[in-house]
């Protein structure tokens, strides 16, 4: 299942450019993969802080028995990485040094091990009066480069062999790394003792690692540009509060949300992709932009703002501004 979508950004150089490629090519083959598996969950560009410090990780596997993180790399031309672990890259027949990306993913799961033991309470709760946490879960992280890379491996210590893939051997590597199987027959399998997240567990790890991301855009602007459709993929599930407007400190009516399918206006999830904000009904699990006309003018032109669990429609035209959830 996907819970976010990679974030395209306006990128100029021409590294940028290949990097964003990269992580969109990540993104498909996952995509094509695991979009229709609730057990397996997928965040793309997840960007969060903890303790002062600031992680971004390009794509994030949560699965029944643990997680893991993958580091996309676009690397055209030569790769390889000395005893010890020094990585050197060829481009246009000239070789430099590079950073390690396996180091780099692993601060970022360092990170995300610190978080995820902080809020342990909140995400997992208790089990006949037991805490449960996150001991005893599997943390895997891998490095994904160009599949027109060449890798030298002869050389390379096998740890690093180990955790570096190609973007078209992604899928066979994690399903190693998983070992799911059959939902059915794990059940039965009285020889796999690993511990296990359960769907419920699952659903709010999700729920909560989306709600920890820094949308980069809004960081700045708080506002979204791009119009809501229908088609998205989730990204931040959070809270539904009670409806109350906000506009110059007068008050006016609100506005009211609701699914467009079915017309359900509470059991819903507020929801960001690649289009913008939306509502994800729990009646009919259908999707709903909250991009609406403006109440008071009546203008399309109108913006989704989010400010951590508040989200607000602002017109561009009569400069109204309403709270919506």
């Amino acid at each position: 299942m996907i819970l976010k979508t990679k974030t395209l950004q306006n990128t100029v150089s021409p590294q940028a450019i290949a990097g964003q490629k990269q992580e969109q090519n990540v993104a498909f083959f996952l995509r094509r993969a695991f979009k229709d598996n609730s057990e397996i969950l997928v965040i793309n560009d997840f960007k969060f802080t903890f303790n002062d410090e600031t992680a971004q990780i390009d794509h994030l596997i949560v699965y029944p028995y643990g997680f893991v993180l993958i580091e996309s790399k676009s690397i055209k031309g030569h790769v390889k990485v000395n005893k010890q672990g020094e990585w050197t890259r060829s481009f246009n027949q000239q070789w430099s040094g590079m950073p390690s990306p396996i180091k780099q993913v692993e601060l970022q799961q360092l990170l995300l091990k610190e978080l995820l033991k902080h809020h342990k309470v909140e995400i997992l709760g208790k089990m006949l009066g037991i805490q449960q946490g996150f001991n005893g879960r599997r943390w895997d992280h891998l490095c994904v480069v160009s599949s027109d890379a060449i890798i030298d491996r002869n050389t390379m210590p096998q740890k690093v062999s180990d955790k570096l893939v190609k973007s078209e051997f992604l899928v066979d590597k994690l399903n190693k790394i998983m070992k799911l199987g059959n939902k059915l027959l794990r059940k039965v399998n009285v020889y796999d003792t690993r511990p296990y997240f359960n769907q419920q567990e699952l659903d709010s790890i999700g729920r909560f690692i989306i709600s920890q991301h820094i949308d980069s855009i809004n960081q700045a602007s708080e506002v979204v540009t791009k119009t809501p459709e229908e088609n998205q993929q989730p990204q931040v599930p959070t809270a539904v509060n009670n409806t109350t407007p906000i506009t110059n400190n007068q008050p006016i009516s609100a506005t009211k949300l609701s699914c467009k399918h079915c017309g359900e206006s509470t059991n819903y999830i507020p929801m960001y992709g690649k289009f913008g904000y939306y509502i994800k009904c729990n009646q009919c699990t259908k999707n709903t932009p909250m991009k609406q006309a403006c109440p008071q003018c009546q203008s399309k032109n109108t913006r989704v703002q989010k400010r951590k669990e508040t989200y607000t429609l602002n017109c561009q035209d009569c400069s109204h501004s309403q709270q919506i959830i």
